[in-house]
């Protein structure tokens, strides 16, 4: 059954003593220089990628159209429509009432975390790309300038045996000196063939004796020549996690990535406190700068790993960032976007000083590149483009080519 979104009922979103509409602001004045421009419409496309990437483009009377991402999941389109009638005749320049705007009137569906934060975050990363293109200047440069000239990648690895360390330590090799890249990340959430139950979080023995042979055969392999971080998936109990911290501090890890589940931080405290010489990341499934305050007011992580398109856009994360910085804390973003979202966290991290990398999930996926005109990474790093807006050109040939079924093509420019 079809349904239109966008005229869905809410008196919260009708009602509200916090509206920050241009009308209700009272933000009318003339802008020179065409900056004097409005949001026409928003609209969406999946692609059938590794992830389910959910692709935003919005148009201006300007004839600008800005190209975003929101990070993967079931009912972002849904809420991107949902969304449109509080864009509409908006000036897509004002990026961050435009954020709170939408915080605001989408707070009784669930903006303070989960899917609507990442419905948002899409649209927050096209206002960039759009406003970017008015402006004509390179995204970063609304975010304060640049840092560096090229961005560190970090690639996520997989094997066929991902429980094999002779394997793992193979792909790593081939990685390094096949694709050029000189960071990497391995998962160790994998079967060991030691498990008792799978439920209760708590790691024997045996099973930390296996992590850490993954952890030994993969940095004894490239030594000096790749950073290499070790990715949990929010699996295991605290004391789990802090034994297989253990067991691997004598290894050159990178970081050891959520250990433990995201929702309780003390227990994400009282781990990283408990292990000074393997560092602790976490931060992908924490939403907003709100989410991430405890985190680093508590010093519960030695790292923070923000996902752009999930945890409310570029400007979000650019204050996580900032956030991080004052408890000198460096960001390495987490990353299974397709090369619109790559790029556009590219342009968070060139811009912010504690930025360690930016994640590449879509290695093994020979045609990831292809959805964009221009060339993203090379030799393990994102040169950032001087070109306005995001820099990144949709195929629509490739994007029509590789869409879910029933998605509909955006319309042309």
């Amino acid at each position: 059954m079809s349904r239109n979104y966008a005229e869905l009922h809410d008196p919260n979103a009708e009602y509200t003593m916090r509206e920050l509409s241009s009308e209700t602001m009272g933000v009318s004045a003339k802008r020179g220089g065409g900056r004097d421009v409005e949001i026409t419409d928003i609209q969406t496309t999946m692609i059938d990628g590794n992830f389910p990437w959910t692709l935003v483009r919005i148009y201006t009377d300007a004839g600008v159209v800005g190209t975003g991402e929101a990070y993967w999941g079931a009912g972002v389109p849904e809420l991107i429509e949902r969304m449109k009638p509080f864009l509409i005749g908006e000036n897509p320049l004002d990026i961050d009432r435009m954020f709170e705007h939408l915080v605001q009137k989408m707070s009784g569906e669930g903006s303070v975390q989960g899917v609507t934060v990442t419905a948002i975050s899409g649209i927050e990363v096209a206002l960039h790309d759009v406003a970017g293109k008015i402006l004509d200047v390179p995204a970063y440069q609304l975010l304060g300038g640049k840092y560096r000239d090229k961005v560190r990648v970090y690639c996520d690895c997989h094997t066929a045996d991902e429980a094999d360390p002779q394997a793992c330590a193979d792909e790593a090799e081939r990685v390094v000196e096949e694709l050029g890249y000189d960071a990497l990340k391995f998962d160790l959430d994998v079967p060991s063939g030691h498990e008792k139950d799978r439920a209760n979080r708590h790691l024997r023995n045996s099973e930390i004796r296996h992590k850490a042979e993954i952890v030994e055969a993969v940095t004894e392999r490239v030594k000096d020549k790749a950073d290499v971080a070790f990715d949990c998936h929010w699996t295991f109990s605290a004391g789990s996690a802090k034994r297989l911290a253990a067991a691997i501090a004598d290894y050159d890890v990178w970081w050891l990535e959520d250990p433990v589940p995201p929702e309780n931080h003390d227990v994400q405290r009282e781990v990283t406190e408990s292990c000074p010489t393997t560092p602790i990341a976490a931060g992908e499934n924490v939403y907003r700068k709100h989410g991430h305050r405890r985190l680093l007011e508590e010093q519960a992580v030695d790292i923070i790993a923000p996902d752009m398109p999930k945890v409310g856009g570029m400007r979000e994360t650019r204050k996580i960032a900032d956030m991080a910085d004052t408890y000198y804390v460096p960001v390495a973003m987490h990353n299974v976007a397709s090369p619109v979202a790559t790029m556009a966290s590219a342009h968070v991290a060139t811009a912010i000083p504690n930025s360690l990398a930016v994640e590449y999930h879509s290695y093994q996926l020979g045609w990831w590149e292809d959805l964009v005109e221009e060339d993203v990474i090379e030799d393990g790093y994102i040169e950032i483009p001087e070109k306005p807006g995001l820099g990144v050109t949709l195929d629509m040939d490739v994007v029509e080519e590789k869409m879910i079924d029933g998605e509909t093509l955006f319309d042309e420019e």
